[in-house]
């Protein structure tokens, strides 16, 4: 029987899904955008009009699929993560085998560069993050009420030359400063691509209401990852100021990102969905 999965929020993550499974199974792509259909539609995807904002729109979901990957990120405000609550509220009439769900790394909060592991305790420091603990906490209590095996993938900072915004040389050619050394922060990357295959594994072999750090296995401090970036593309390496003097610069956004520090434990992307990361480092990736 041929496997039907629903993407929930196709953007670039989810095309290039679309573009591993070539057309061996059977996809339905969410879109809150009808313009958006025709695209979805040539990638392999059959498109579905709906919002999550509005549950209204999300009564067609039910047993719809057998398999659900969740990458729509939530909306922009509060504590909570409203939009997982009406796609959940809208699949529990006819729950899904398999659920996985994009979360991220920000759920651990600042780890003062310590080496991590999915154990960690999570100490979200910001809404942002908030909201996707709280998406997660609500799937799981999904996959234990209805049986349905539920994969966490906490997913840092994305990238890829060919993916929209991916690619740190706009930063560069903007001339956007780096912390100096000793304020500096370590970050974490997974390329796009590798994501990609990481989804698809956990939608076959991910284990029930497990978390997995979806990371490369590089430990960079962020100066170093936009120094390496900068050699590669033949651009001179950014300015590095003091942590005061970026809280004079910045804007909150960037400051938040530079105010958490953490190396990230991926034995469990290995071990348990079994990714061979064909972009172990940036210095390969970009």
């Amino acid at each position: 029987m041929t496997p039907r999965l629903l993407i929930i929020g196709c953007g670039d993550v989810g095309l290039r899904v679309l573009k591993l499974l070539a057309g061996r199974w059977r996809v339905y792509a969410l879109t809150s955008s009808p313009a958006r259909a025709a695209a979805l539609r040539e990638a392999g995807a059959l498109p579905l009009v709906g919002n999550l904002d509005d549950p209204a729109t999300l009564s067609r979901l039910a047993g719809l699929a057998d398999l659900v990957l969740h990458l729509a990120p939530p909306q922009a405000h509060g504590a909570t993560d409203e939009r997982s609550r009406h796609l959940l509220a809208a699949l529990g009439r006819r729950p899904p085998a398999v659920l996985v769900y994009a979360s991220t790394t920000g759920v651990y909060g600042d780890c003062r560069g310590a080496f991590i592991d999915e154990t960690r305790r999570l100490r979200p420091a910001t809404d942002r993050a908030r909201r996707r603990v709280d998406a997660e906490t609500c799937l799981r209590a999904f996959g234990r009420r209805h049986g349905t095996r539920v994969s966490l993938l906490r997913i840092p900072g994305i990238y890829a030359r060919d993916r929209e915004g991916g690619h740190p040389r706009e930063r560069l050619l903007r001339g956007t400063p780096v912390l100096r050394r000793e304020d500096d922060v370590y970050t974490n990357h997974i390329h796009a691509d590798d994501l990609a295959r990481a989804c698809l594994l956990a939608l076959c072999r991910g284990l029930p209401q497990r978390a997995v750090n979806v990371c490369d296995d590089s430990e960079l401090l962020m100066g170093d990852y936009f120094d390496l970036a900068a050699d590669l593309a033949g651009l001179p390496r950014p300015e590095r100021i003091t942590r005061a003097e970026a809280a004079e610069r910045m804007g909150a956004m960037a400051l938040s990102f530079w105010s958490e520090s953490r190396r990230l434990d991926n034995r469990r992307l290995k071990r348990e969905l079994r990714l061979g990361l064909r972009y172990p480092t940036p210095s390969v990736g970009l």
